[in-house]
């Protein structure tokens, strides 16, 4: 490219060149958070902030009306309710100001990567005009070179680079983008490495994949889940029984002859209605949304984290997922009348010049089994690896004549060498009837050929999968392994991987019609993809994670994109949505265990006075009437407070299957929510009694 050609608008203000730097995202302790918190959470007393909870609402209402009654009637008693009840509405408010803090210090950092950079714009007539990324409109064609940033989102569809994305993933390794094939999307604020590629914007400005990240960890498009509807319903049909039932109480008190104050009603209705799952379940879905970021795993919608909890069908790609990307030599199996070292060299030396992954791998098979770097004759000629002749070679100088040594696969060797050797055709049947792919080794001196033995190259599966592939199993989860491979090979593998079932010689529409059939079936299915013809499968899934790396057909299709690129990671998806889960379960049965114990230190003191019988109910020995109410009101508002560490971290989602979890959660927080406040209620009352006028 000439200068002549470069057209430079008049108005551009080139910016100083940005170093990006690898993504640190450090979270401070939870004091810490608290405390930084706690003027978001005044803020969110706003009334139109809190009527979106009606749990937290009416707690609100509650606050204001017995801050009146304290001015009014002046009283200890009456101002400790008023002032716990504010805290009670203030600690919900912390609980969801602190999860959205988190997300707000990762959302700052990717803000600090997006500038305003200068792109090379290729023009219909050839020239390149430089104008401002924010110029840049979809289907425009870019050139990047080495040292710049790519200024918007786009696919490669001219050259290869590398691609620093680090500000992106927070992994320093650089990566290769190139044109056609599945690893071809490239996002705006990376930095090209090497070499220069053109890309074509796919994204406007403002509606770039960071600037899509940067609005959804802020929280900014974050709507309610389906799961959280139903349970936000639920709260607030409790609530609105309670409200009716305390309503309905004073005339029946006072016909009873035990009038209530104002402020007894209002805290026994605090103490009755859900406040502690109300306060904290906000707090409990940012804080999934916030996990699966620090895995480096955008959602588009808290849905699809909650789909991910309740997926039973995990669809994975053999290659990349379960096993590694290229099959590697494992051993060598030479035939008879040949010594295990001779074919060792022999595949070794005759391997040198293929530069493909399998090639390297016999080499390095060869070193570690006992081949020597030095050990190469003087006057050797190396035979490159090709598509059409499928072998790689070398010819070495001997006393005999030139030795030809080839190796590749094995009817291209049989017909070089135009010679059988017994035993060889079952050999190569025992590999492929493994799964694995057999590649044959022979020499040839004159006219005199031999077939010395086979190459046993195979997919190698990954440490850990079949244990992981268990714990999905503990936990009523289906693998399916999907491959293009032969069903042979595909049966081996899976047996080897330890998956449910395989679909082989799979195409785009034998993965639609697993996917239809699995939901057909009433089963939640997951899968990843990273390319074009991925995209129906993935729009198709409940869950479907494309990769970063991929093409933006993809990412557009699924409602998850991992920033790694990592296919595996679509299993601590799943750990990560069930985690969603179970905690939200667990707090909620907690939630409402721990009225329980609310009732019996309330309901007692209200009434006793009139029913003396009721002083049997009074099993905590709670001091006085009043000391019994404000001691419920202050757990009630402190238990919020303990609980915020488990909301943000999530119970651990173990594996085991739903029913067995269920046990579990039943026995830890629904005992525990019985008797957690009963103690907590008891130790409080014994240090409010002491405050005179209260005890």
């Amino acid at each position: 490219m000439s200068r002549t050609d470069l057209k430079v608008a008049p108005e551009l203000d080139r910016p100083a060149p940005v170093t990006h730097k690898r993504r640190q995202i450090v979270h401070a302790g939870l004091g810490r958070q608290l405390v930084e918190a706690f003027p978001d959470a005044l803020r969110k007393l706003d009334p139109r902030h809190l009527f979106r909870s009606p749990v937290m609402f009416i707690v609100w209402l509650g606050a204001i009306l017995t801050t009146i009654l304290a001015v009014i009637q002046p009283s200890l008693f009456n101002a400790g309710i008023a002032i716990w009840l504010w805290l009670t509405v203030i600690f919900g408010n912390l609980a969801e100001a602190v999860a959205e803090s988190r997300g707000k210090a990762q959302a700052d950092t990717l803000r600090a990567t997006r500038s305003d950079t200068v792109a090379h714009r290729l023009e219909t007539d050839g020239t390149v005009t430089e104008v401002r990324s924010t110029q840049l409109k979809i289907g425009d064609r870019v050139r990047v070179v080495a040292g710049q940033i790519i200024p918007g989102d786009g696919d490669v569809v001219e050259g290869v680079a590398s691609v620093d994305e680090s500000a992106i993933t927070g992994e320093s390794a650089p990566v290769i983008r190139e044109a056609g094939g599945d690893r071809s999307a490239v996002t705006g604020g990376t930095t090209v490495l090497s070499d220069e590629i053109v890309v074509k914007i796919t994204a406007a400005p403002g509606e770039s994949f960071l600037d899509k990240m940067i609005a959804l960890i802020e929280g900014a498009t974050r709507r309610k889940t389906p799961n959280e509807i139903a349970l936000s319903i639920l709260l607030s049909s409790l609530t609105i029984i309670f409200v009716l039932a305390v309503a309905t109480l004073q005339p029946m008190a006072t016909y009873a002859g035990a009038p209530q104050q104002v402020a007894v009603l209002v805290a026994l209705l605090v103490c009755l209605i859900p406040t502690t799952i109300g306060a904290l379940l906000s707090a409990i879905g940012i804080a999934g949304m916030d996990r699966l970021v620090q895995a480096n795993v955008l959602a588009m919608s808290g849905r699809a984290v909650e789909a991910a909890g309740d997926v039973s069908t995990l669809l994975l790609d053999k290659t990349g997922t379960i096993t590694y990307g290229n099959r590697q030599a494992a051993e060598f199996r030479p035939l008879a009348g040949v010594g295990d070292a001779e074919l060792r060299d022999a595949a070794r030396w005759s391997s040198l010049a293929d530069q493909t992954p399998e090639g390297r791998s016999i080499v390095e098979l060869g070193l570690r089994q006992g081949s020597r770097d030095d050990d190469l004759p003087n006057g050797a000629t190396f035979v490159e690896f090709t598509a059409q002749t499928r072998m790689s070679g070398i010819d070495l100088a001997g006393p005999d004549g030139e030795e030809q040594i080839r190796k590749g696969a094995g009817s291209a060797i049989l017909a070089w060498a135009g010679t059988d050797a017994p035993g060889l055709a079952e050999v190569v049947d025992e590999i492929s009837a493994a799964g694995g792919t057999p590649l044959v080794v022979a020499t040839k001196i004159g006219d005199r050929a031999r077939i010395l033995g086979v190459v046993h190259l195979k997919d190698i599966v990954k440490p850990g999968m079949r244990e992981r592939f268990d714990q999905l199993r503990a936990m009523g989860i289906r693998t399916v392994m999907i491959t293009g491979d032969n069903p042979r090979t595909a049966k081996a593998i899976a047996d080897e991987a330890g998956v449910d079932d395989y679909l082989a010689e799979a195409t785009p529409e034998d993965k639609m019609a697993l996917i239809k059939s699995e939901q057909a079936g009433g089963r939640m299915v997951a899968m990843t993809g990273d390319g074009t013809n991925d995209a129906p499968a993935l729009a198709a899934a409940d869950v479907g994670v494309a990769m970063n790396s991929g093409t933006a057909a993809a990412k557009e299709a699924g409602n998850m994109v991992d920033l790694n690129s990592d296919p595996t990671k679509l299993i601590s998806i799943v750990e990560i949505g069930k985690q969603l889960l179970i905690t939200r379960g667990a707090l909620t049965t907690f939630s409402i265990a721990n009225d329980i114990a609310k009732y019996f230190a309330i309901i007692p003191a209200m009434f006793a006075v009139a029913y003396p019988g009721l002083q049997a109910l009074n099993i905590m020995r709670l001091s006085s009437p009043a000391s019994a109410i404000l001691s419920a009101v202050i757990f009630n508002a402190l238990i919020i407070v303990a609980l915020i560490p488990l909301a943000l971290r999530g119970v651990k989602a173990r594996p085991a299957a739903a029913a067995a979890t269920l046990r579990r959660n039943l026995l830890i927080y629904g005992l525990g929510g019985l008797i957690v406040p009963f103690l907590g209620i008891k130790i409080i009352d014994l240090l409010v009694s002491l405050i005179p006028g209260i005890g």
